[in-house]
């Protein structure tokens, strides 16, 4: 990030709105094209008001939608080749079981996109994995390849590679203004910067940076309660950091989806999060409530009753996060409809991080004109009736 006495420059080729992790990779492409790219933070780093804080998320082979999975093998080829390019270690594979009853379409899909026909029944899993209990009739499909990233080591790391290669970090400086044309003009706090291409990456903040250009997308923020869970008896319940990571699909107890990690950011505690949260306002996201008033943790302490036994039922750290969603929880990476100089990337609905290094290569491409490496026809803007808004 620029130093204060560093002259401070106010033309490049691209300028990219956002650095977390969404928008840290696309710079990084850029950067890596020899692009003179300029990505502006309106936070101080390091920071945990978006979306890309925190120490561990998934990372998975499996998907239901086909369209994730044909993305994973170059994502977890990008991601090793982060770790190469920084002597850092990003990735612990722990592996992953995904959880619901037989039959269920999504449960079928992931076994389908993993190509393995072994699913354990509550009595295999137990014995694989002695922390769980499934519900008797109820099935899991093992992803061997999944694992655990370390989210704020993986967004230093890529800030700091694309720093390497001649990129311009600006945090502190919250965007005021952006002005479309051939050249799009920028205003932040602290200067005007021009450039002939423009990413937007900003997470819960998009919506309203969108609607300057015209556009309503649908992007609801939600504040998402993240919860750590103590084991009963330290060392007992078989959930220690080399257990499996764990999600559900189609499970009556959890509609919304639960996931959970095992205990690599807090010792003896286990990450265990519900798929859904509260509509929120971004800017107003730090005030985190009493576990009293979060309907999310009863969901939460029934589930842990039953599936994961040798846990405490109530919280011992709560956090927060923000989602931003779309209403079928897919990316937008298009181009603006009316000005194709500036590209967005958003909604990516609590799980984009895993597949952050495609999504940054995918908007790297549109930004330079250059046919995407893969079919875009899920993440188009125009899937959403009535998106251009106020007129310019």
């Amino acid at each position: 990030m620029a130093a204060p006495s560093q002259p401070q420059k106010s033309t490049y080729d691209v300028i990219v709105i956002g650095a977390g992790i969404q928008g840290s990779f696309t710079a990084y492409h850029l950067a890596q094209r020899h692009k003179d790219t300029l990505l502006l933070e309106q936070f101080l780093l390091p920071h945990s008001r978006g979306s890309s804080h925190g120490q561990s998320r998934i990372i998975r082979s499996a998907y239901p939608q086909e369209y994730y999975c044909r993305m994973m093998p170059d994502c977890f080829r990008l991601w090793q080749q982060l770790e190469a390019e920084t002597g850092t270690t990003l990735y612990r594979q722990t592996g992953l079981v995904v959880l619901g009853p037989p039959g269920e379409p999504e449960l079928e899909a992931c076994r389908r996109s993993l190509g393995v026909d072994e699913v354990l029944d509550a009595a295999a899993l137990s014995r694989r994995f002695p922390g769980f209990r499934l519900q008797a009739g109820q099935v899991a499909v093992l992803d061997s390849t999944a694992g655990v990233l370390f989210a704020d080591r993986a967004l230093r790391a890529v800030q700091e590679v694309f720093r390497r290669h001649g990129g311009t970090l600006r945090d502190g400086e919250k965007v005021l203004s952006i002005q479309p044309g051939a050249t799009v003009t920028v205003t932040t706090t602290a200067g005007v910067y021009k450039a002939p291409r423009l990413i937007i990456t900003a997470g819960a903040w998009t919506g309203a940076f969108v609607e300057q250009l015209g556009l309503r997308l649908p992007l609801q923020p939600l504040r998402i309660d993240v919860c750590y869970w103590r084991e009963k008896q330290p060392g007992s319940a078989g959930l220690g950091s080399v257990s499996p990571c764990f999600l559900t699909l189609g499970l009556s107890q959890a509609p919304h989806g639960i996931y959970g990690l095992p205990s690599i950011e807090y010792p003896g505690l286990m990450k265990v999060c519900h798929h859904h949260g509260s509509p929120t306002d971004p800017e107003k996201r730090d005030q985190v409530p009493s576990s009293a008033s979060c309907p999310d943790i009863a969901v939460l302490s029934s589930f842990i009753s039953s599936y994961l036994p040798g846990l405490e039922t109530q919280p011992a750290v709560m956090e927060t996060c923000l989602y931003t969603n779309t209403p079928d929880e897919d990316f937008i990476l298009d181009r603006h409809p009316k000005f194709s100089n500036i590209v967005i990337g958003a909604g990516f609905s609590g799980h984009g991080f895993k597949l952050a290094p495609v999504v940054g290569k995918l908007l790297c491409e549109l930004s330079l004109g250059e046919e995407p490496s893969y079919n875009m026809a899920h993440f188009a803007i125009t899937r959403f009736p009535g998106v251009l808004g106020a007129a310019q």
